[in-house]
């Protein structure tokens, strides 16, 4: 299902992206005990509410967000699962995700509530040494889903691994 057909499967029109818009736009969606779809760590260029359970959440080329999906029926939770992404630059290479228009490059994909909460407890203490989660290495996210696909714990990232990254991504420039 694409286009207008599965706007509405979803609830209603969503604003159409225009071909010169360079925004990565992320529709978010909160209906009580049925879906639940929020960004954890991000910041948001633009914010359009388009009513009481939707809003769509916009980020610059470049920006790295945390959308994290829960869903559930009467029998219980169809889909828990965390995406970190890169939003991308028009016409970049990049791969496809719901609710994420154009999609983005993505750091870190994990499905299953307690692989999502393992990588929910890895984003708390990478803040609670005053590093924001949007400025780490894009390889500590893709080691973080490595090591948890893989059932093993991700190592720690510490505020010398960051400032590396951050002389490393000077270099770069």
């Amino acid at each position: 299902m694409t286009g207008t057909a599965a706007s509405r499967v979803r609830g209603g029109p969503v604003p159409p992206v225009h071909p010169y818009d360079s925004f990565t736009h992320v529709e978010l969606t909160h209906v009580e005990k049925r879906i639940e779809n929020w960004i954890r760590f991000g910041r948001a260029a633009h914010e359009q509410i388009l009513d009481r359970r939707r809003r769509v959440v916009s980020y610059l080329p470049g920006s790295v967000f945390a959308f994290a999906r829960w869903a559930a029926n009467e029998f219980g939770t169809v889909i828990s699962r965390i995406d970190i992404v890169r939003a991308v630059e028009p016409g970049e290479a990049h791969q496809t995700l719901p609710f994420v228009r154009s999609g983005g490059e993505i750091l870190l994909k994990i499905e299953g509530w307690p692989k999502v909460e393992q990588v929910l407890r890895h984003i708390d203490p990478v803040e609670a040494v005053g590093i924001d989660p949007c400025d780490v290495a894009p390889d500590h996210w893709r080691h973080v889903a490595s090591r948890i696909s893989a059932g093993f714990a991700p190592r720690a990232y510490l505020v010398e691994r960051h400032q590396a990254w951050l002389k490393r991504r000077e270099i770069d420039e």
